[in-house]
């Protein structure tokens, strides 16, 4: 599960970061790269919305996952 945290959380930099760059100047990173609305932009849109909706949903438990590590580690 931690693997899905970190690569959730990869994504949702990637959207944050794209959604600014759309924002500031009107540049959209992801169809840059990949095409406007092609099957590949359209994958990592999915995948950035769907780890936004992992993350809102698995909050508190990826805080007790991420969180009982380092207090076991400080021990």
């Amino acid at each position: 599960m931690r693997t899905l945290d970190v690569i959730t959380t990869i994504l949702l930099i990637i959207g944050g970061l794209n959604w600014g760059l759309v924002g500031l100047f009107e540049f959209d990173l992801v169809a840059a790269l990949f095409g406007t609305m092609s099957l590949f932009s359209r994958l990592v849109y999915v995948l950035v919305g769907l780890s936004a909706i992992y993350q809102a949903v698995a909050y508190k438990a990826m805080q007790r996952r991420w969180c009982s590590r380092v207090a076991v580690g400080a021990r």
